[in-house]
């Protein structure tokens, strides 16, 4: 019996985390405390252009320091976020074990990509896990001033579901970089010549 991915809900032999959105989380954690440290750099606004003396600007005094940086960094969200899952998984995982004492954002990231595999195959929360690290990568670097890049909608899937010219239809895209991809509902690959050409494979009523 096949299982969902908690995620991206496309279908996978077994298991709570397809192996794209593993391989995805995996980046994400290892990238966290990085994007978190260069918090710190953005805690005062970039100066405008350069005034003459005397001027006064018409929309008043500006903060000294950017306030949605500064609440970020002192909630220290992403850390407290990321260690009550990892407190999480080794309930999970080993529940004679007593809870881990918060170590700093490094640590429960690397703790968490080291228990990837099991993360994925047993713990039934790995979507939402992977879920929430998404939406912390996504906030952190909107803070920082480096968006994520958007995904491009490509077409919809061509790929033949049965022997009666049933085609899958789901919804193919790919972010800039991305030069191979796989339908996730029926899996079929994608590259090379078939990535470039997908326009003109469309079914003639989508196209």
């Amino acid at each position: 019996m096949s299982a969902e991915c908690g995620l991206c809900e496309s279908p996978i032999p077994a298991g709570y985390l397809c192996e794209r959105d593993t391989v995805a989380l995996a980046e994400r954690l290892a990238q966290l405390p990085d994007l978190d440290a260069e918090l710190t750099m953005h805690l005062v606004p970039g100066r405008g252009p350069v005034e003459l003396a005397g001027a006064r600007s018409a929309a008043g005094p500006r903060s000294p320091i950017n306030l949605a940086v500064f609440d970020e960094v002192q909630d220290n969200r992403a850390a407290a976020v990321v260690h009550s899952w990892r407190v999480d998984v080794q309930r999970e995982r080993w529940p004679q074990h007593s809870a881990p004492p918060p170590g700093g954002l490094a640590a429960d990231c690397r703790w968490l990509g080291m228990e990837l595999e099991w993360i994925a195959a047993e713990y039934p929360a790995a979507g939402a896990l992977a879920r929430e690290v998404r939406e912390l990568e996504a906030q952190l670097r909107s803070l920082v001033g480096d968006p994520l890049p958007r995904r491009q909608r490509l077409g919809l899937c061509v790929a033949s579901t049965d022997d009666e010219g049933g085609v899958c239809g789901a919804v193919i895209s790919r972010l800039p970089h991305e030069t191979r991809l796989a339908c996730r509902w029926c899996r079929c690959v994608y590259e090379g010549r078939d990535l470039l050409t997908l326009s003109e494979l469309q079914p003639k009523e989508t196209a």
